[in-house]
């Protein structure tokens, strides 16, 4: 029977552009030590022994003290543990204070053993990042630093009042306190009181999210607080305005995305602050009359960002001239030049726009001109930020015009939240659609044009994985656009996805496999990929974490789905153990979006043919069958479209094609054709091609018909979209074959909807398979069929057979008459010149037909046709064999091969002699015959 694969399908990461970073796993401490050397093994003294290194034996503990610390300083907390442990003199300089003044515990889980473990070196913590509310709750209840200057939180959505309380108590030192930008939904102004109380030396306060920030709380802060310089409120709920002015030290100021402010008491308030300098109300609802008050009353006030700020932008629309009598006061809106009003804050000093954000420019300044920068960098991340993910209407001008600048500033700030808030948004403000993932062509390449590309590259080569996550998330997005992901891979990012996706920190790990599904959609990048070591890691990922942690393994899929795709690198995904890897999701895993990946990987493996052995190596992997074939009952519909995929293309192994049906196949793929009629084109078209793959054999092509497949078959062929109803008349093709189905089809109506398609698709190779079709149906042996079976002579279950036989008849001629041109097959009907029916066969040769390939029953029906007293279908024959036969025809060798073992070459003469026969029929017969001499002689030579 005839069958084809379905095509190979390279397709982009979905759904990344405005998702949050997820809280990393922490990894199992390795058994060697980190860096790619080999730590020394403590003896039973507590003395380090000897290493192997390169062939020579190196004693690590005589590296100077200085060097150790160095080293110690580049590592994780985790990591500096395992290196400790190796030896008694490194286990005292691991502990060195140095080492522990500040902790990034962002990358790792953190849990009140991990903190209890830590407390004892943390005596002289000051700075301390985390991640999460249960690592939050971790470091209040057991860390106890009682020097803690700084905790800087993110992905504390869950943190409670009582945490908070708990922190701030046992860590009254703090100065700084800065949580979000998730909300702190479940935060009041309780809380607020309680840190006021315990920390008296706060300097810096900035919290997202809160439902409230009452009088009181902020009365506290103002009593109790009397260092507090530096408030922030973002996008809180309810703010009093007016005792924040009642903050006499407050120089900095921050109430973005507030949008319950009475603006007019605020101004009127904030105006009085003694100290104020600069002031944040960026994406609220502040009226231009507010502007205009604090800038006129505030005597120190020097700056007001009003970034997105709607009344604000239409004034100036209205009045350009609105903020122009500012007495030095810099107004930064969406609709100024920022870079250019930033610049006036450097008198004397001639400053290039584009590097007023560079810390050269005024490090060793004045005081208050540091803080402000430092200050303006930290506020502009975080509202660049939340206008990206929010994607106003009408931003493109300010993206393409200082936005995507500003932000490539942002990323070399010195201050590493900056650094990835910018890189975050790098990532979030390109995408138009992250369930497609289509991204801003002209924003992509803005970051590209503003040379983005290496500096992100740079971010993401940092020690710091929070930093290494962003940039390749960034990365990733941006090389959805073909052009940057050619930038890319030039500047060496293949290499550095391949070795972030080693990483042993899942957040890094899931954004660098990512990046590698994107770069591989590229055919120019696959062999890059592969050179790199990129199929051996992405194939690691998916055995290194659990089923459970579906973005890692989605994209670890997808990516080897589109490297799958391409010949070779399709061999170095199941020598590194590919298979193996991608069978395991498909049984084990129930995730859906790792199993439509797996499945698409599956089905691009098995896609090569010949090429390789894939296709057999995926049949012979344990469960992979069985587990497709259950899977064609997911809920998903990306999960049913891909898993018929790749049942089409296994059962091109006759190995495979059986044992697909002994597990069920036949079964699910009839339920699955019948239950996807009102689904994706995509589902309905693998359907019906993993139908056709199993109609190839005779015991499964009859069981198709017994289980009902006929039906949705029948429907699908009534489809307007050709890759659907061509697929499903390949199938009826191979099911028309045998006189049960035949019957069964006409029994269905089906005689029409064949003729409809015959006559009318667009499809060449639609018409083809369905007047095959009606030729099996009408040859005569449906007649005998019928008369052994049940129905009456002549018609059955209420079809005139006489009819459709004649309707069937009559558009066959019709679909082999629009392959014939009067003047040229006479020609070639009276010419013995090969250049005539060279001419002829060029005219009619159906391109894609030569992939079709035909069993020995097939060719001899076909010449069996060549007998048969009706002329059509003697020229329906030819005209078939003339296509299977048409040398440098994938499988024309084999028909050849067939034909010359059935002895066909008496009966071709025989037709293109009859005198009763079509003009058209003798001169394909003719074709035919000289396509066995010249395949004949290519196997000969």
């Amino acid at each position: 029977m005839t069958t084809r694969r379905v095509r190979r399908r390279t397709c982009r990461e979905k759904g990344k552009g405005k998702e949050v970073v997820e809280e990393g796993r922490l990894a199992e401490a390795s058994s060697s030590p980190p860096l790619g050397w080999v730590a020394a093994e403590e003896d039973g003294d507590g003395d380090a022994g000897r290493a192997a290194v390169c062939g020579e034996d190196v004693d690590w503990t005589l590296l100077p003290d200085d060097t150790v610390l160095q080293l110690f300083g580049r590592l994780s907390y985790r990591d500096r543990g395992s290196l400790g442990s190796t030896c008694r003199t490194w286990r005292a300089l691991g502990s060195s204070p140095c080492l522990w003044s500040a902790l990034d515990l962002r990358a790792h889980r953190c849990d009140t053993e991990v903190a209890a473990s830590l407390a004892s070196r943390c005596a002289g913590l000051r700075r301390l990042r985390l991640r999460g509310h249960e690592a939050a709750m971790a470091v209040a209840s057991s860390l106890r630093a009682s020097g803690l200057r700084e905790v800087v939180a993110d992905g504390c959505r869950g943190l409670t009042d009582a945490t908070l309380a708990v922190l701030a108590a046992r860590h009254e030192a703090l100065e700084s306190l800065q949580i979000g930008p998730e909300p702190l939904e479940r935060v009041s102004s309780d809380a607020l009181r309680h840190v006021a109380l315990c920390c008296s030396s706060l300097r810096r306060l900035r919290l997202s999210g809160l439902r409230e920030a009452d009088a009181d709380a902020i009365g506290a802060l103002a009593r109790y607080c009397p260092l507090l310089e530096d408030v922030a409120f973002l996008d809180c709920g309810t703010v009093d305005e007016a005792a924040i002015g009642d903050i006499r030290s407050l120089r900095f100021l921050s109430v973005a995305g507030c949008y319950n402010l009475k603006w007019a008491t605020a101004s009127a308030s904030w105006e009085q602050l003694p100290s104020l300098v600069a002031v944040d109300v960026s994406r609220t609802d502040i009226s231009p009359s507010a502007v205009s008050r604090l800038i006129s009353h505030s005597k120190t006030l020097e700056l007001i960002c009003a970034l997105n700020c709607k009344f604000v932008e239409e004034e100036q629309a209205h009045s350009p001239t609105t903020f122009s009598n500012s007495k030095g006061k810099l107004v930064l809106t969406i609709t100024s030049d920022i870079f250019e009003s930033v610049a006036e804050l450097f008198p004397g000093k001639v400053v290039k726009e584009q590097g007023v954000f560079n810390e050269c420019n005024w490090r060793g300044k004045s005081k208050v001109l540091g803080e402000m920068m430092i200050w303006l960098e930290w506020i502009l991340s975080q509202s660049l930020l939340r206008i990206a993910e929010s994607n106003p209407y009408g931003m493109d001008d300010f993206w393409l015009q200082q936005g995507t600048s500003m932000l490539l500033s942002l990323v070399k700030s010195s201050q590493e939240d900056v650094q990835e808030r910018a890189a975050t948004t790098l990532a979030t403000f390109v995408v138009i659609d992250d369930e497609t993932a289509n991204v801003d062509a002209a924003r992509s390449e803005a970051v590209m044009r503003d040379g983005g590309i290496p500096l992100l590259l740079d971010l993401a080569r940092s020690s710091r994985v929070s930093a290494q996550s962003e940039a390749a998330k960034a990365i990733a997005n941006l090389s959805v656009n073909a052009k940057v992901a050619k930038v890319v891979a030039d500047e060496g990012g293949i290499t550095i996805f391949t070795n972030l996706a080693k990483s042993m920190n899942r957040s890094v790990a899931e954004e660098a496999a990512g990046g590698l599904w994107n770069l591989s959609v590229g055919e120019e990048h696959k062999t890059a990929i592969a050179g790199a070591g990129g199929i051996k890691a992405l194939v690691d990922l998916i055995f290194r974490w659990p089923a459970g942690t579906d973005g890692v393994l989605e994209r670890a899929a997808g990516a080897l789905a589109n490297l799958a795709a391409d010949d070779k690198c399709s061999l170095e995904v199941a020598k590194a153990g590919g298979v193996h890897a991608l069978v395991t999701l498909a049984r084990s895993c129930k995730l859906e979006g790792v199993l439509e990946q797996a499945a698409r990987a599956l089905a691009n493996l098995a896609a090569h043919g010949d090429n390789n052995t894939n296709n057999a190596a995926v049949g012979q992997e344990a469960g992979a069958l069985e587990a497709l074939v259950q899977l064609t009952c997911s809920q998903n519909e990306g999960v049913r479209q891909e898993v018929a995929g790749a049942l089409w293309n296994l059962s091109f192994d006759d190995k495979n094609r059986e044992a697909i049906a002994a597990a069920g196949g036949v079964e699910a793929l009839v339920s699955l054709a019948q239950q996807c009629l009102n689904a994706s084109d995509g589902l309905q078209e693998r359907a019906a091609g993993a139908l056709w793959g199993l109609s190839v054999s005779e015991a499964n092509s009859i069981a198709i018909g017994q289980e009902g497949g006929v039906t949705p078959l029948l429907t699908m062929a009534c489809s307007e979209v050709e890759d659907v109803h061509e697929t499903a008349a390949g199938a009826l093709w191979n099911l028309a074959f045998y006189s049960s189905n035949a019957l069964r089809i006409v029994e269905e109506g089906g005689v029409p909807i064949l003729v409809h398609l015959c006559s009318s698709s667009g499809s060449k190779m639609a018409r083809f398979m369905s007047a095959l079709a009606l030729a099996y149906m009408f040859d005569g042996r449906m007649n005998e069929a019928a008369i052994l079976g049940t129905s009456s002579e002549g018609s059955f279950k209420g079809v005139n057979v006489e009819g459709a036989r004649r309707m069937a008849l009559k558009h066959i001629e019709i679909f082999v008459l629009t392959f014939s041109d009067p003047q040229v097959f006479s020609m070639a009907a009276a010419s013995s010149a090969p250049a005539a029916l060279s001419q002829v066969a060029e005219a009619v040769f159906i391109q894609e037909a030569g992939h079709l390939r035909c069993s020995g029953a097939e060719v001899g029906r076909f010449i069996a046709m060549l007998r048969n007293p009706t002329p059509v279908l003697r020229a329906c024959a030819a005209f078939a064999l003339l296509q299977f036969t048409i040398p440098g025809g994938r499988h024309a060798v084999h028909h050849a091969g067939l034909l010359q073992k059935a002895g066909a070459a008496r009966v071709l003469r025989a037709a293109a002699a009859a005198t009763s026969a079509s003009i058209e029929a003798k001169v394909f017969a003719r074709i035919v015959l000289r396509n066995l001499e010249h395949n004949q002689a290519g196997t000969s030579t």
